[in-house]
C-alpha cells in the first residue's frame, strides 16, 4: 500500500491528528515539522489554502486540512503544526492540530477502505491502518489538491519566485546607482 521507507512489511508513518482522529503519511513525503507563522494571503485561492509562508527562501503554499476536509474550523494553539511534504513534485505545508509520532505499521495492518466510504469524496484516503485500539487514517497526499488546485498553485510558485528575482536584481540595480 505505502511504498515510503518499507522494512520487511512495515510502512513508516508521520502521524498527526485532526479534530479527535489520527491520520498518517508516509514519512519519504515529509520534510520537516515546523509551528505555524504568519501567512501571506493570496486572492482568489480556494479556502483552504491560507496563503503562503517564505521558509528559508523558498515559497511554500499552506493548506489547512481541516478546511480541505470539510472538518470545523479551530483556532491555531501551541500545539498545531505544520507538515511540510511533497505533493506531485511540489513542496506545501499542510496545517494540523498536532503531530504526535513516528511509527511503523506492519503492511498487513493496513485495511483498504470499504467500499462505501469511497464513493464519498474520498479520493485522498488510501486505507486504515490498524495499531491496538487505534485506527489511523492513510491518506494519499497526491490527491490531498485536485489537479487544477495544484497548477494554480504552482502559477503563483512561479509567479512569487519571478518576482523575488527581479525585485532583489531591482535593488542591486539601485544599489549601484547610489555608488
Amino acid at each position: 500500500m505505502i511504498q515510503e521507507k518499507k522494512q520487511e512489511g512495515t510502512s513508516q508513518l508521520v502521524v498527526f491528528n485532526l479534530a479527535n482522529e489520527e491520520y498518517g503519511v508516509a514519512i519519504g513525503q515529509v520534510q520537516e515539522i515546523i509551528r505555524p507563522q504568519g501567512t501571506t494571503r493570496i486572492p482568489g485561492m480556494p479556502s483552504f489554502i491560507e496563503g503562503v509562508i517564505n521558509l528559508r527562501g523558498k515559497i511554500i503554499p499552506i493548506i489547512d486540512l481541516r478546511e480541505r476536509f470539510s472538518l470545523v474550523k479551530k483556532e491555531s494553539d501551541a500545539r498545531t503544526r505544520v507538515v511540510v511534504a511533497e505533493v506531485s513534485s511540489q513542496t506545501v505545508g499542510l496545517v494540523v492540530d498536532s503531530v504526535s509520532e513516528v511509527l511503523r505499521l506492519a503492511n498487513e495492518a493496513i485495511d483498504p477502505l470499504p467500499p462505501t466510504i469511497t464513493d464519498i469524496d474520498g479520493e485522498y484516503l488510501k486505507g486504515v491502518g490498524k495499531l491496538d485500539r487505534r485506527l489511523i487514517i492513510l491518506l494519499d497526499l497526491e490527491k490531498v489538491l485536485t489537479d487544477l488546485e495544484k497548477s494554480t498553485l504552482e502559477k503563483i510558485n512561479k509567479t512569487l519566485a519571478e518576482e523575488t528575482t527581479s525585485s532583489g536584481g531591482a535593488k542591486k540595480e539601485t544599489a549601484a546607482k547610489a555608488e
